[in-house]
């Protein structure tokens, strides 16, 4: 029995001693809302067509010199032959003056023509000549014809109830510019 003692106390000691506890497990992750994102921005409405990126009107320049004291001109005509704008010199008693002429059946006889350069935008107050002629003119040294000249490669006639014209600026512009000045 004295060997069973020893047991017996150990035992006792064991029964007085706290249980073991379980392992502590982690708390269990609270769930946490993400961080709130700001909202995207809404999209953007497309850009509206730029007249730099407009399809050029088809057909050519061709420069007309009708010979001494008979005047010049710059005529963009289309493959067809078809005539839809031109620049004349013309000597007036206030000098000389450059008169663009776009063809078409406006509506009114008093009207406005804007031409658009990648430096400029002018209305110019026009006049119907005939049933299928509109003109506007400004002096041989308005600062429109070397803005029409030195655009990036095109301007834009506008007339009220006609169809825009993107017109290339080849040398037979600059060539009447200059004509017209000398």
């Amino acid at each position: 029995m004295k060997a069973a003692l020893p047991l017996l106390a150990i035992a006792a000691l064991a029964a007085c001693a706290p249980a073991a506890k379980a392992p502590v497990s982690a708390p269990a992750p609270v769930a946490r809302p993400a961080p709130a994102r700001p909202a995207p921005p809404p999209p953007q409405a497309p850009l509206a067509s730029d007249w730099m990126d407009a399809a050029l009107s088809p057909g050519a320049w061709i420069y007309q010199n009708f010979g001494e004291g008979m005047g010049r001109r710059a005529l963009f005509s289309d493959p067809d032959d078809t005539f839809y704008f031109s620049l004349s010199c013309a000597t007036g008693p206030e000098g000389r003056s450059v008169i663009f002429t776009r063809t078409g059946a406006p509506a009114k006889p008093d009207l406005a023509m804007t031409i658009r350069t990648e430096t400029a935008q002018v209305t110019l107050p026009a006049k119907r000549f005939g049933a299928q002629i509109t003109m506007a003119s400004v002096s041989a040294y308005d600062p429109l014809l070397d803005a029409i000249a030195l655009s990036k490669g095109r301007f834009a006639v506008e007339v009220e109830g006609e169809t825009t014209l993107y017109l290339p600026t080849w040398a037979e512009v600059s060539r009447l510019v200059e004509d017209c000045r000398s």
